[in-house]
């Protein structure tokens, strides 16, 4: 069983934490409460942040012309943009410092929304506009962090977008432990242990990654480790798609294909086209691969990230609706 570095993820002050939202409430969330002891957290609540109370007026972005944002009270139409644009940028350059693998903040919110907010042309009984934008703090947060998931706690609801996100922060998290002991061996052998999970998604990438730890120039460390930090992200950034995937565990197969019987060789083709086909989960013919690696005791695999990318205490099959 792997031991992994815990990320350190910027968290929505009112998802499981304080009630701290307009209303006096807070989000209950059991993915967030699972999450927790397996993560650093950094809070904040924006709202709160520049002074206001709880409970309070909800707030609402209103949109002008030469779509000019701003964010104001929603019954009164007291206008707070200034100090939200202020404190995001403060609170932005007083993280210059922190290690961030990871951010959540709340959906649909006028702060902290990623893109699902609602904009309104007035305060009061005005209607609202048919496009959606981000809130006026998660704007300032997606402009500063480019390379790392940020995501809502609604969408984590979705099993391909969760596990995809926990892959992200704790992939992130080890390789800025090995960022910072500016080891190429350490490097190299953190790219070997990631070589099957960085060619799931991009085995493009994965040669880039190949070339730069071979290091055959002798660049310096630094520079090599911020190049490789920016393909790394890159490559995790990309979503899964279903042939990558495939083509992935046939590299895999073929460290077996020799040892395995017809009917086991079937049996896990087949497996692979349902998983083609979307009648089963990646995790099918992952684990009958893995199930082998154990079996015939393959000592370069065994040591293979793509089978624990994150901690199995945070698996779970449930999910909003939008299949797995």
């Amino acid at each position: 069983m792997r031991q992994f570095k815990k990320p350190t993820i910027l968290l929505s002050s009112c998802i499981e934490d304080q009630a701290c939202r307009y209303d006096g409430s807070g989000v209950k969330s059991p993915f967030i409460k699972k999450l927790k002891p397996y993560i650093n957290t950094i809070g904040v609540c924006p709202e709160v942040a520049i002074g206001l109370q709880v409970p309070r007026q909800a707030l609402r972005i209103i949109l002008k012309e030469d779509d000019v944002r701003c964010l104001i009270f929603s019954k009164t139409g007291e206008d707070v943009t200034n100090q939200m644009k202020a404190f995001s940028d403060t609170f932005i350059a007083n993280l210059s410092g922190s290690e961030v693998h990871g951010v959540i903040l709340k959906g649909r919110s006028p702060s902290c929304g990623i893109k699902d907010v609602k904009m309104y042309k007035d305060y009061g009984k005005a209607p609202s506009v048919p496009k959606k934008t981000s809130g006026l703090f998660a704007e300032k947060i997606l402009e500063r962090f480019t390379q790392i998931p940020i995501e809502d706690e609604g969408r984590l609801i979705n099993y391909n977008i969760r596990e995809h996100f926990f892959t992200r922060i704790f992939t992130l998290a080890e390789f800025k432990d090995i960022k910072k002991k500016k080891s190429i061996q350490k490097l190299r052998v953190f790219q070997n242990e990631n070589k099957y999970l960085i060619m799931s998604y991009s085995p493009v990438i994965l040669k880039k990654l190949d070339n730069l730890v071979a290091n055959d120039e002798e660049r310096n460390i630094e520079n090599l480790l911020d190049e490789y930090e920016y393909f790394l992200c890159k490559a995790l950034a990309m979503g899964l798609r279903p042939m990558r995937n495939i083509n992935m565990l046939l590299h895999l197969f073929g460290y077996f294909s020799q040892d395995l019987s017809k009917h086991e060789k079937a049996f896990f083709l087949d497996s692979l086209e349902s998983y083609g086909d979307k009648k089963v989960p990646f995790s099918v013919p992952l684990t009958i691969i893995h199930a082998w690696v154990i079996r015939f005791e393959n000592e370069y695999l065994l040591n293979q990230t793509i089978f624990e990318a994150f901690p199995a205490a945070l698996i779970e099959v449930t999910d909003s609706g939008k299949g797995i």
